[in-house]
């Protein structure tokens, strides 16, 4: 039986990440879009960009909404890039490109960035809620951002060495951000959100992703779980040729985004059910354009196939601000049948 009120319980969530059975139905987004969460708490967001720090708002937003915990960055850091077309992200042209470049680009210092921001979240935070915390963007994500994917591409060949070094400072530095974000004892569980692939399979090749990206992605794990934290890798892509990777070599306890055209979520618990934590997975597309009604049969229909044995509810990827409110609302309701906002 589905309990009318709901209040937050993080360890439903945690049972979830070790492919266990929770002792209620859970919920699992990535984030909410500060417009969506506007309309939750009737608050303004601080930042009209980031929906990943506006801890006021998304607290308790993300708990009317049902769930156990709320996600946001632990501080500023992160790899700025200044393009001429702006926050436009280009998938050819980066800021580094040589050894010259590399050498002259300023990295920031997790360190410094550090300002203790989660220790006042810590002060707010409702009995039974913990924070996740995830980075800005990733270890691949970030070097594709600094170098430009073609740019890269072409450096695999030509300058492999450097690539190494490109991947060592981008790497070590988000080890160290998620490292000190485990200082704080509101954080339950980290994200590791890098995103790998295209519909087809990886940006990489397997055995570059091995050289270059696994690395970065097993001690980042491996500093969670010293810490007693479990790690969710938010990927989007076909990865279906680095799953197993993904599981056994790597190490990830739970595994966030799905789209249909690559892996219904369905299919994706029968393959990986017990191996890993599945987690959302309802096509964000599927949620935007059927029915309320078909969002809560597939919902439904979902939770009782899994019995939310490692499985969380959730959308394939996010919750932007163009997901029709009746049908974000069948989503939650197929768990938290009085939700409303």
């Amino acid at each position: 039986m589905i309990p009318a009120a709901r209040e937050p319980n993080f360890d439903n969530l945690l049972k979830v990440l070790q492919c266990k059975e929770p002792e209620r139905p859970t919920l699992f987004e990535f984030y909410l879009d500060n417009e969506i969460s506007e309309k939750l708490t009737g608050q303004k967001a601080k930042s009209a960009w980031d929906c990943s720090w506006n801890y006021e708002m998304i607290i308790p937003a993300m708990k009317k909404a049902g769930y156990d915990y709320a996600t946001m960055h632990a501080s500023d850091f992160g790899f700025p890039v200044v393009r001429q077309q702006g926050r436009t992200i280009s998938m050819s042209h980066g800021v580094i490109t040589d050894e010259a470049s590399f050498m002259a680009y300023p990295f920031l210092d997790p360190d410094a960035c550090e300002k203790g921001r989660l220790a006042e979240v810590e002060k707010v935070l409702p009995k039974g809620m913990k924070v996740i915390v995830f980075g800005p963007s990733g270890v691949l994500e970030n070097v594709i951002s600094l170098v430009g994917y073609e740019n890269l591409c072409f450096m695999l060949y030509d300058d492999p060495e450097l690539v190494g070094r490109i991947f060592a400072a981008v790497g070590e530095r988000m080890v160290r951000y998620y490292e000190l974000c485990m200082r704080y004892d509101c954080v339950g569980a980290i994200i590791s959100n890098d995103d790998w692939g295209f519909n087809t399979g990886t940006m990489l090749a397997t055995e570059d992703m091995k050289k270059y990206v696994y690395p970065y992605h097993k001690k980042i794990v491996e500093a969670a779980h010293k810490n007693g934290r479990p790690v969710i890798l938010h990927s989007c892509g076909n990865l279906e040729k680095v799953m197993d990777d993904i599981i056994e070599e790597i190490g990830y306890d739970g595994k966030h985004s799905y789209e249909d055209k690559i892996l219904p979520v369905e299919e994706a618990y029968e393959q990986f059910g017990g191996r890993i934590a599945v987690l959302g997975g309802i096509d964000l597309d599927f949620v935007c354009r059927r029915t309320p009604e078909e969002v809560s049969e597939r919902c439904k229909k979902m939770v009782e196939r899994t019995k939310c044995k490692g499985y969380a509810l959730g959308t394939g990827n996010s919750i932007p601000n163009y997901v029709p409110a009746e049908n974000f609302k069948a989503m939650i309701r197929a768990v938290y049948p009085a939700f409303d906002y």
